[in-house]
């Protein structure tokens, strides 16, 4: 039991790991971004609680729409969880709508890169 808890501390950790990387490397390339080291541990931590709590329900409430536009509109909920993330960490902040929808778009693509690798080395 000691074991599987151990595991999904690490698993956890290392998502989070992940994630702060996968912010500071978005920050970097997205002009109109701004963030700290700490502000990017805890837009880590904002983000997950936003995806595990909020975003289910809000794209389950926004599935006819995302549907009639083929699935764009996910990406506009993307960008204003982004806007709501940077309203609460201080330290985050990001120039306008746009501005959110490119961060969001490119932090998914480097989240992406970096699980296919760990898929990889998983398997």
């Amino acid at each position: 039991m000691a074991i599987v808890c151990y595991t999904n501390s690490m698993k956890i950790f290392l998502h989070l790991l992940v994630s702060t990387v996968a912010i500071i490397i978005a920050t970097y390339l997205i002009p109109g971004t701004t963030i700290t080291l700490l502000g990017a541990i805890v837009l880590a931590i904002v983000l997950g609680v936003i995806n595990v709590y909020i975003k289910p329900v809000v794209q389950l409430i926004a599935l006819p729409l995302t549907i009639l536009t083929l699935g764009i509109f996910s990406l506009v909920i993307n960008a204003l969880f982004i806007l709501l993330a940077a309203a609460i960490v201080p330290s985050f902040s990001v120039a306008g709508f746009w501005t959110a929808l490119w961060f969001s778009i490119v932090l998914s693509l480097i989240n992406a890169f970096f699980n296919f690798f760990y898929d990889k080395a998983k398997a």
